[in-house]
């Protein structure tokens, strides 16, 4: 659909090269090369989720056994299985902002951002799954359902599914939800909105944690 900011998805298969196909691949490729590296297919910008609070350099911590925290990457459902931003259209419906672009993976940002704010407002120890070896601690799972824009209330909203293991004591499950006015569908206006969503879910995340 265009005037509205808005695009739709699809796709075709490729079958295998003839000949020939050796050399149209390689232009192919060339092609993606030179948008890695500012061609014309490289967006103006690409978005990101930067919490607003942030542990200061220098400052260093440590964590008595079981008393770290592993932030696990949320999964995503397939709408958020690419950087583009989905724009929840209706309760069956889903297209994508144009020219609206994640750097990464939006489970990748969010879990990063959620991580960074436990460990900036709690003062405890925050691990990735990279990172720890024998003593995980406390272990934060959970599913990102939605991150993107609400057209109809224009607003940017979050959904998040947490879940905390917290070994012997169980596991305890919490839903975060913020939403932030939009003044128009565009990338420029919607960037920083999504940004601040994020880090009011996160900041209630930590919240929770630090119970």
């Amino acid at each position: 659909m265009e005037g509205n900011g808005f695009s739709a998805t699809g796709g075709r298969g490729a079958g295998r090269p003839g000949r020939g196909g050796t050399l149209a691949m390689a232009a192919i490729a060339v092609m993606f090369l030179g948008g890695c590296f500012g061609g014309a297919a490289v967006p103006d910008q690409l978005l990101t989720l930067t919490p607003t609070e942030a542990r200061p350099a220098a400052s260093p911590q440590s964590a008595a056994p079981g008393q770290a925290i592993t932030v696990v990457e949320p999964t995503v459902p397939q709408a958020l299985r690419t950087t583009r931003v989905p724009v929840y259209v209706s309760e069956t419906a889903i297209q994508y902002l144009q020219d609206a672009v994640w750097v990464e993976n939006p489970g990748a940002l969010f879990g990063r951002l959620v991580g960074e704010t436990i460990s900036a407002r709690t003062g405890r120890v925050v691990l990735d799954p990279s990172q720890f070896t024998h003593d995980p601690g406390v272990q934060l799972t959970g599913q990102l359902q939605m991150l993107g824009l609400d057209p109809t209330a224009m607003e940017a909203v979050i959904v998040y599914d947490a879940a905390i293991a917290r070994g012997a004591a169980g596991v305890a499950t919490n839903r975060f939800e913020a939403r932030v006015p939009v003044p128009e569908a565009t990338a420029e206006a919607v960037a920083p909105a999504l940004n601040q969503a994020a880090n009011q879910v996160a900041e209630q995340v930590a919240a929770w944690v630090g119970q």
